[in-house]
């Protein structure tokens, strides 16, 4: 195993990950699952990522905080950005906490993002019902709810 390898040009589960973490934040379980895929054994995997935590380098909440804000960039929704923080292994009360901060800090409001987005890909509401049934499909695949949806189809072009 590399982890295990006592030669110089082995990297260690802690030089693998400081070396991914320089280019992006990662969640644990992300780590975790590369760090392992590399043939680093379980045990030491965890050693290093524990340390990793306790100087500050690795940051689950921090992961969470910056993912968010990147995908409300994008304009995506609340129901896919939860989805996406869990399977990339942070916990249900972190998103929570991570959606509550983006609420205070940066008041978001998923009822004018679910316009924004939907204003710059369309632009009216659809003229028959098959035209608003895209509309409608298009912001539930950017994860937002029904009455986002609603909200955003009757406010999107109210501006224009």
């Amino acid at each position: 195993m590399r982890g295990l390898a006592s030669g110089s040009d082995a990297a260690t589960p802690r030089d693998e990950a400081i070396r991914l973490l320089a280019r992006r934040e990662y969640s644990r379980a992300e780590l975790e699952r590369r760090l392992a895929a590399k043939g680093h054994a379980a045990e030491s995997v965890a050693e290093a990522l524990d340390d990793l935590t306790e100087q500050g380098l690795q940051s689950d909440a921090r992961f969470a905080e910056i993912f968010l804000r990147s995908r409300i960039a994008r304009g995506q929704g609340p129901l896919k950005i939860r989805a996406e923080l869990g399977e990339r292994g942070i916990d249900r009360e972190l998103i929570h906490w991570a959606f509550e901060e983006a609420k205070g800090a940066a008041g978001t409001d998923w009822f004018s993002l679910a316009c924004e987005t939907l204003a710059k890909r369309f632009d009216g509401p659809g003229a028959t019902p098959r035209e608003r049934a895209r509309r409608e499909r298009f912001l539930a695949g950017r994860g937002f709810d029904f009455e986002q949806t609603l909200h955003a189809l009757s406010h999107a072009w109210d501006d224009r």
